[in-house]
């Protein structure tokens, strides 16, 4: 088969879709991984601050280390919870972003054939 040249023209346009969209993909899911990240750290900064203030308040140290221990445990949760959220944003992002170079790659391939 002889490339013409609307059909190398007609390739690199649909190449340069892909990519521009894989960008956007990319670009779209780093915002949102950035914004999670974001929250989280709000999130996690007042609970913080809340433990603080109430550890001022304590009169026993009984009572400071069931507030701390309820606190690393939370803690942990929610970083175990915040993590396999950021891995699943990961996992969407990578799908998002080889979706469109995926697609021009299969008809390449079978415009090969």
């Amino acid at each position: 088969m002889v490339a013409t040249f609307e059909t190398v023209q007609q390739l690199g346009k649909e190449q340069f879709e892909a990519v521009s969209a894989a960008t956007a993909a990319v670009t779209k899911g780093w915002q949102t991984i950035a914004a999670e990240a974001t929250d989280y750290s709000k999130k996690s900064f007042e609970k913080s601050r809340l433990l603080a203030e109430k550890l001022i308040g304590v009169k026993k140290i009984d009572e400071a280390l069931q507030l701390q221990s309820d606190f690393a445990k939370g803690a942990y949760e929610d970083f175990i919870a915040e993590a396999t959220k950021i891995g699943e944003l990961y996992s969407s992002l990578a799908k998002e972003a080889f979706k469109p170079v995926e697609t021009a790659a299969s008809k390449v391939y079978t415009s090969a054939e």
